[in-house]
């Protein structure tokens, strides 16, 4: 009966040995499963972070312009924008034949760039000229994004009617027209100011609100054409 006693009591003991090695094994997996999912996040998260810290490097300069838009065109096909002003807002469709201008226009748009510009040059009867300020953020904002210029594209038949918007030239010794990427005009004379073309490019055209267009055109201004009372922006991409 002893020896029956000890043979049972061995067996019990060899059966929870197994037992307790296979909860081991199991639990030993899943620590290991659950270091591999550790593993696989941070690593995921430090390539996020790598491509993050390159987006926020990288600057626009003249000869890497054409090649980033060229690019930045065939990804991003939004079209229209809608700028908000104090005195209401309109919306701007751009034009897909000046893919370069367009799309600087819409990667401005979604960096930000033009919220709290202002409309700083008013010609009554002619043009709005906006996409500046005399605010050092907005200065800065340029600086972060890159300093480049735009070569003009003014051979797709587009004419500076009444409502056109185009790219002015560069305020540096500029033979070529090469264009200020940062701001933009809107012709408000009636039916047009034809002696542009050719000069300047025109990427888009008002076709809502040109009211309010007509409006930031009659405010009063100084001997500077900027405006007595600033005219801000926002501007916001639309389907």
């Amino acid at each position: 009966m002893m020896l029956k006693n000890s043979f049972i009591t061995i067996l019990l003991l060899i059966i929870l040995s197994a037992c307790n090695g296979n909860k081991e094994k199991k639990e030993g997996s899943k620590a290991s499963a659950n270091e591999v999912a550790i593993d696989s996040a941070a690593l995921e998260q430090a390539r996020l972070d790598s491509i993050a810290k390159e987006e926020e490097a990288f600057k626009l300069t003249d000869e890497n312009a054409i090649e980033f838009f060229f690019e930045y065109s065939k990804k991003h096909k939004e079209d229209k924008v809608k700028v908000t002003t104090q005195y209401g807002s309109f919306i701007i469709d751009l034009f897909e034949e000046t893919p370069y201008h367009r799309a600087n226009f819409i990667y401005l748009t979604k960096k930000g760039y033009f919220n709290g510009t202002y409309f700083h040059r008013v010609v009554k009867d002619f043009i709005i000229q906006g996409g500046n300020s005399d605010e050092w953020e907005i200065a800065n904002r340029r600086k972060e994004i890159g300093s480049y210029l735009l070569p003009p594209d003014t051979k797709k038949g587009f004419k500076h009617h009444r409502g056109v918007v185009s790219m002015p030239s560069s305020e540096v010794d500029n033979p070529h027209k090469f264009a200020s990427p940062y701001e933009f005009f809107i012709v408000c004379s009636n039916p047009g100011s034809y002696h542009l073309d050719g000069d300047f490019t025109a990427f888009g055209r008002v076709v809502e609100g040109m009211d309010v267009v007509d409006k930031i055109n009659n405010l009063p201004t100084d001997a500077g054409e900027w405006p007595l009372e600033n005219a801000s922006m926002t501007v916001e991409i639309i389907e």
